[in-house]
């Protein structure tokens, strides 16, 4: 009989021998011809289904006759289908004749037939190189005993088998490790139980498994593993169960590491669909697991008693959502490791039965929210027992190490019942009753007795309580939020806790006053307190005070030596404060509209806050002068002060003040202080101005209309902002700059009674480069021409009063030689002298001229003319001999934005704009012809040009063209834009005479337009 044989691309064939039977006779031959791997696998470890699985696998054996011995034994190994009924088919006649070969196998090997359906069998047959493996004498180098093999692909697409043993219908046999199979993907929340069911039986199985069903991308791809155990499990143990599960998938190495007991100490499967036999199965695979976590699981009750009866070293056992019989409790003593146990949203019992919770080791009990008619806690070691918003109506407890009891919202328990609960713990050292409306003063009284050592108390919600001859001298803490039987008599009883730390009064709605001194005392709340009128504390420990929503609030008096920080925001009634605070360092006191001017004198020095360094008085409208002197204070805001008309400043490390919104002030005084920046923002009653600030550099006085006196001393201010004063005289302005030379910036926009005399004194101020003297009334700027000889911008907005002869200086005579940036819009100037300034000043960069109505066309073709009749007219023009050189502009920005007049804009190569870059023309409606050749210029808007029909562009680097509402015809666009190479982004909306339809001739004309803006439709 002939067969053949393929294993990792390599086909063999061979005839069996006449005589050959039986197993040793086969396994002579399979030395041969070095299959031992291929049968080194356990058979039980992984089932195929028939004809396709052999294809898959790599094997295929072919032969005559249907009775052979080779093909019984390749039926035993890989046609293996699972009976419905968990049998196995065709395996009868096999398994004998493989018993002694299995039997001499060598370990599983990397790169054994296993490992090869895993990259090939859903490769549609494709080849796969498999590196690392040595075959020889049938051997397996040790080095790869624990790596996985280097896999190289061109195209592997690979389904793993995936385990899904959650149907409830599915049957597994864990007798011969079969699992139910499945090709496809598993759901998110079942990786873990398929990985921990593929575990069961295998463990140490070195079949690859992807719990997700899908292949790894294997393109160009190298994997190996030479982490050690050690350095693996260090890693591993960062992760949680979920990636545990996923890094499972990754190799056998990974697979054994990650079913480490260690990782698996806490089974949590809150909120999962977990079967009891599942459930089982975990406790009987992770015996030492300490917490089991089983929160909204199915079937609580037998969860829990399977985990009680298995795991001996049970600590901590969550559970809830659910019902817990009696079962679940008569078996909790069994568990004598159990020390935490947590019970959340249950029914114990049937709900009308007495339960009982008897352990001897158990420290933790929480059964929060349960449903129970009765119970009874014998636990001799307990310390903490909370039995919170469950409805029991009576609770016997027999815990002498009790430490902490919460019995908080347990509306059915009695006054007694709480009584006797509390007594019968004479450790207790907190207590929570909140919500219990029964609960009396007498039961205070008999606790304060019996527990001496009860430290915390919450007693909230329970309107019955007024502490009247209760006396609770061991409390740390105390709560009594919403008591409506607090009042002012109940402070008597509260100042005998001569130890408490922390004390919270909110909603108290008859509380009147209060007044302790406690030394201890920490923390203090009271909010909304309806009828709250005064506050005294005398507490030197007093570090947190919450006083809000008070709204009788009057008085505060308060003394500590650890208080940094009090916030008292909104309390309007609020006309008196008292501090006596040596730690004081923050103040908040916002919109606090009834205090008065007496409270500046508790901020100063002297006042009791000895280091304060921020205050906070936003909108306290009843200010109405303020003065502060202090050493310490660092940041002052005084925003919204409406009513403030005065302000002194006497604090010499001052840093920072707020003034918007203070606008009716008359009278401001900063003398010293230590700001570096102040703006006073708009105060336009303010007349008088007096400021010494050593450290300032920046003061902004903008919209102080009314400031006529001002002295101003600060010998660091490089930039002062005084537009819309305008009242600010000649004499004003002298002092300032005598008294701040380093001024840099210096804006006097609409001061017009600042005239030539105030202008003569910038010749103190050596490093201005900034002057702004828009909306004045000047008109003879000579003191400028002469005094700022390093000026560079120079703004003359809207300066109806100059002339050309004004400018004349600037360029005939070439004064200003360091001005860069020139801005004469809205002024009056005519054409010859907008004409001479462009052809003379070439050493500008920045030139706007927007809204100059006197100005009709810009043509360098005639400046170039005026500008060699200028140069002409100089005197030493005489030894000049030959042709005049004309230099290059430096101009860079030309804006002429508005200018109704002008009709005609050209600029040659001749002119030699070779830096302008950006040309804006916009809003000029009786333009109608541009012709521009400027080799750097990069924008040109020509937007609302309603009028413009020629245009003529040598731009080679113009990249965005603007022509929104221009009349200009198509043609004539396309003959433009075709000289300009790097055009990217062209706006033609709402143009008439071009057509959305004809962008592609725009594009094929500019090939290097990216954007165009069209409108949907032409008009």
């Amino acid at each position: 009989m002939r067969f053949g044989w393929c294993c990792f691309g390599r086909w063999e064939e061979f005839e069996e021998e006449k005589g050959v039977g039986g197993g040793e006779e086969i396994e002579g031959i399979m030395k041969e011809r070095k299959l031992k791997d291929f049968y080194s696998e356990n058979v039980e470890d992984n089932e195929i289904e028939s004809s396709e699985s052999r294809r898959g696998l790599g094997m295929f054996f072919r032969g005559e006759g249907s009775g052979s011995l080779w093909q019984q034994i390749a039926e035993g190994v890989c046609v293996r289908s699972r009976h419905p009924h968990g049998g196995d088919e065709g395996a009868g006649s096999a398994a004998p004749a493989l018993e002694p070969l299995v039997a001499r196998t060598t370990e599983p090997a990397i790169g054994s037939s296993r490992n090869f359906v895993q990259y090939a069998s859903a490769s549609n047959q494709r080849h796969v190189k498999v590196e690392g493996l040595s075959l020889e004498g049938g051997t397996v180098r040790a080095d790869y005993q624990h790596k996985r093999a280097k896999v190289q692909s061109n195209y592997v697409e690979c389904h793993y088998e995936s385990v899904l043993p959650l149907a409830l219908n599915s049957s597994t046999s864990h007798a011969d490790g079969g699992c139910s199979i499945s090709l496809g993907p598993a759901p998110y929340e079942n990786e873990m139980f398929m990985y921990l069911n593929s575990n069961s039986n295998n463990v140490g199985d070195e079949e690859h498994m992807d719990t997700n069903g899908d292949a790894p991308n294997m393109e160009d791809y190298e994997v190996r593993m030479d982490l050690t155990d050690d350095l693996l499990h260090m890693v591993l143990s960062f992760l949680d169960h979920i990636d545990l599960c996923r890094s499972a998938s990754v190799c056998r190495q990974w697979r054994a590491a990650s079913a480490h007991e260690d990782f698996w100490r806490c089974l949590n499967f809150e909120d999962r669909n977990i079967s009891a036999a599942q459930f089982a199965d975990m406790c009987h695979r992770y015996p030492n697991a300490t917490e089991v976590n089983i929160f909204g699981a199915p079937a609580i009750h037998l969860l829990s008693v399977k985990a009680i009866d298995t795991l001996r070293n049970l600590e901590t056992l969550i559970l809830g959502k659910g019902q817990l019989g009696e079962a679940f409790f008569s078996a909790l003593g069994d568990c004598v490791a159990l020390k935490n146990l947590n019970i959340t949203d249950a029914t114990l019992g049937n709900g009308i039965q007495d339960i009982p919770v008897y352990h001897d080791k158990l420290r933790n009990l929480q059964i929060i929210k349960c449903r129970v008619l009765r119970i009874s806690v014998r636990c001799p070691q307990l310390e903490v027992l909370s039995m919170k918003r469950s409805n029991m109506a009576h609770a016997v407890l027999n815990c002498p190490q009790l430490q902490d009891l919460d019995v908080g919202s347990c509306h059915k328990l009695s006054d007694a019942g709480i009584r006797s609960a509390a007594t019968s713990c004479p450790l207790l050292s907190s207590l929570d009753m909140s919500n219990c409306s029964c609960v009396t003063d007498e039961t205070l009284r008999e606790i304060a007795q019996i527990c001496a050592h009860l430290r915390a108390l919450n007693a909230s919600y329970c309107p019955n309580i007024t502490l009247e001859s209760v006396r609770l001298p061991m409390l740390n803490v105390l709560k009594l939020d919403n008591c409506e039987g607090i009042t002012s008599a109940s402070m008597v009883s509260i100042s005998y806790s001569y130890m408490l730390e922390v004390l919270e009064l909110d909603n108290c709605g008859l509380l009147a006053s209060v007044s302790l001194n406690l030394q201890h005392l920490q923390t203090i709340r009271l909010v909304h307190c309806r009828k709250f009128i005064d506050l005294n504390l005398q507490c030197p420990m007093l570090s947190s005070i919450t006083v809000s929503n008070c709204p009788s609030l009057h008085r505060i008096t308060l003394t500590s030596n650890s208080l940094q920080k009090l916030v008292l925001q909104r309390q309007e009634s609020l006309t008196t404060l008292a501090l006596r605070c040596q730690c004081l360092q923050e103040v908040d006191l916002t919109e606090c509209e009834s205090l008065t001017n007496d409270i500046c004198d508790v901020f100063s020095d002297g006042g009791g806050c000895p280091i304060l360094r921020s205050l906070v008085l936003d909108s306290c409208e009843s200010l109405t002068a303020v003065r502060l002197s202090s050493t310490s204070l660092i940041s002052l805001s005084l925003v919204s002060c409406r009513a403030m008309i005065s302000l002194e400043l006497a604090c010499p490390y001052l840093e920072h003040v707020y003034l918007d919104g203070c606008d009716h002030l008359e009278r401001a005084s900063f003398s010293p202080v230590g700001l570096r920046s102040l703006n006073l923002g708009i105060c336009p009653k303010l007349n008088m101005l007096q400021i010494e600030a050593p450290q300032m550099v920046v003061l902004e006085l903008k919209g102080c209309g009314v400031l006529s006196e001002a002295s101003i001393h600060c010998p660091r201010l490089m930039s002062l902002d005084a537009s819309f004063c305008s009242q600010l005289t000649d004499d004003c302005l002298y002092a300032t700059t005598a008294s701040c030379p380093l001024v840099e910036s210096l804006i006097l926009m609409s001061c017009p009674s600042v005239g030539p005399n105030g202008l003569t004194s910038l010749r103190c101020l050596a490093r201005l480069t900034l002057l702004d003297l828009s909306y004045t009334f000047l008109i003879n700027l000579q003191p400028v021409f002469e005094s700022c000889l390093q000026l560079k911008v120079l703004k003359l907005q809207a300066c109806k009063y100059l002339t050309g002869s004004s400018l004349e200086s600037l360029y005939r005579k070439g004064a200003l030689p360091a001005l860069c940036e020139l801005d004469l819009s809205y002024g009056s100037l005519c054409q010859s002298a907008i004409e001479e300034l462009l052809a003379c000043c070439t050493h500008l960069t920045h030139v706007s001229l927007n809204g100059c109505v006197n100005m009709h066309d810009l043509n360098w073709v005639t400046s170039r003319y005026r500008l060699s009749e200028s140069i002409s007219e100089m005197p030493s023009s005489e030894d000049i001999q030959g042709p005049i050189q004309q230099p290059n502009r430096l101009l860079q920005n030309l804006n002429c934005v508005g200018c109704p007049n002008i009709k005609k804009v050209v600029i040659p190569l001749e002119a030699r704009c070779v830096h302008l870059s950006s040309l804006n023309l916009s809003l000029s409606a009786n333009l109608k012809e541009v012709d521009v050749a400027c080799v750097n210029l990069s924008f040109l808007n020509l937007s609302n040009c309603c009028s413009l029909e020629i245009l003529k562009l040598d731009c080679p680097r113009l990249t965005s063209l603007f022509l929104q509402s221009c009349i200009i015809a198509e043609e004539a666009l396309e003959t433009a834009i075709s000289q300009c190479n790097m055009l990217e982004t062209l706006d033609v909306r709402y143009c008439p005479k071009i057509y959305p339809v004809s962008m592609g001739r725009l594009r094929s004309v500019c090939l290097s337009l990216k954007r165009i803006f069209t409108s949907l439709s032409g008009s």
